[in-house]
């Protein structure tokens, strides 16, 4: 059974960094595009970052502040380097795995075939 399992998540202060982990077993997704989604309280879940076939992608929220990376050795791992944090990034973060691995599919929320149970981002001001 695939699953993907998050982690680094933390509480930080504004200004700060912290470097998610999405680790994933039970399949392959090497031709998957993988991503990261938040959530905050109250909201929908919405795009941060993507690394698809045609390269990375970023909301313009977090552009240049925040890196995304995989590892397709053995089992897929995805990365994401947060820094300069700010309150506006606390969220629930999710990690994602889209058969669809080019175009613009990876904005599609609803392609996405797996999901991450997430994990918990808070900056303090």
């Amino acid at each position: 059974q695939a699953q993907l399992a998050e982690s680094g998540g933390g509480l930080v202060q504004a200004g700060g960094s912290l470097r998610l982990s999405c680790i994933t077993s039970g399949r392959a997704f090497g031709p998957y595009a993988m991503a990261w989604w938040r959530q905050a309280p109250g909201k929908e879940r919405t795009f941060v970052a993507a690394i698809n076939r045609d390269g990375k992608k970023y909301s313009n929220s977090v552009k240049g502040r925040f890196t995304i990376s995989r590892d397709n050795n053995q089992n897929t791992a995805l990365y994401l380097q947060m820094d300069r944090l700010g309150p506006e990034d606390t969220a629930v973060y999710f990690c994602g795995a889209n058969p669809y691995y080019g175009g613009n599919y990876y904005l599609d929320k609803e392609k996405y075939q797996y999901w991450g149970q997430g994990t918990q981002v808070t900056v303090s001001s």
